[in-house]
């Protein structure tokens, strides 16, 4: 290729290339909104919601935050008063205003994206259009958690995470007992409370490494350590987990075996317990 095409051809591809990005810069303009805030039952947090306004829809959003994510913003201050504040994320930042009174309030919002975090996410593989962005910045995605949440490509999924409260060393805990948890596994995990602290609870109960859909269901139907020990005291010993999901599905409690006993009936199997109570028998 002769110099002068080679030249055009560069001049070409950034007329391209600023086309493209002035593209996206349309795309990422300001979203606005309201928010409103008010006293929180944690500690060091305050229950803040912010309502979103954005081609035509509206979504709200509302959850304990940390007052330490309000930069500006004097909450020891009673009387009622005007405020201005900024709340910063990696996605971009939360320009907000308005009055607040004894620590309840309500505003306005304007949402600047950051325009160089979409290339950095990309750069870690991740793809973040204009309509994500604004959520990323609401559970604070930021480029470090995404660089340590290297098992997913999935932006979706990093927001999950978030929301939900999966982490780098809660996936790392359920990794060193073990187990190669799905994406989706460690969402269900941390929505039904099946904790590191727990699972060692069921070790000491002689249930080391049981299957995380198995795990998850536990959770789900409540088949908890203290079960499992009233369990093992009225003579079943070491019960199938399949079999304890069943006796708690179906209602067979250790008030029900006791009364079944005192009545004589003191050799049932767990399956025969369980068959007893689906047929409606007490």
């Amino acid at each position: 290729m002769s110099p002068k095409k080679l030249v055009v051809t560069i001049v070409a591809s950034c007329i391209a290339l600023v086309c493209a990005l002035g593209l996206f810069a349309t795309d990422m303009q300001q979203q606005n909104g309201s928010w409103t805030v008010q006293p929180s039952d944690e500690p060091g947090k305050v229950r803040f919601a912010l309502l979103q306004h954005w081609k035509g829809h509206s979504n709200n959003h509302e959850s304990d935050w940390s007052t330490n994510s309000f930069e500006g913003l004097d909450l020891s201050v009673k009387a009622k008063h005007e405020v201005k504040f900024t709340i910063r994320r990696d996605a971009g930042r939360f320009e907000c205003e308005g009055y607040i009174e004894d620590s309840e309030g309500a505003g306005v919002f304007h949402f600047l994206p950051d325009g160089k975090y979409a290339t950095s996410m990309s750069a870690l593989g991740f793809s973040v259009d204009p309509d994500k962005i604004f959520a990323m910045a609401i559970f604070d995605v930021s480029v470090d958690f995404a660089q340590e949440m290297k098992n997913t490509d999935d932006s979706d999924k990093l927001v999950a995470f978030r929301i939900h409260g999966v982490s780098p060393e809660f996936v790392r805990s359920v990794r060193s007992a073990g187990y190669a948890p799905s994406e989706d596994d460690l969402i269900a995990m941390r929505i039904h409370g099946a904790t590191p602290e727990w699972m060692a609870q069921l070790k000491k109960e002689g249930y080391d490494h049981i299957e995380l859909q198995k795990l998850i269901a536990f959770r789900i139907h409540g088949v908890s350590p203290e079960f499992i020990d009233k369990i093992e005291s009225l003579g079943y010993k070491h019960p199938e987990p399949d079999q304890l999901i069943a006796m708690r599905i179906h209602g067979v409690t250790p008030e029900f075996i006791s009364n079944l006993k005192s009545r004589g009936m003191k050799d049932l199997t767990i399956d025969q317990l369980v068959s007893l109570r689906i047929h409606g028998i007490d």
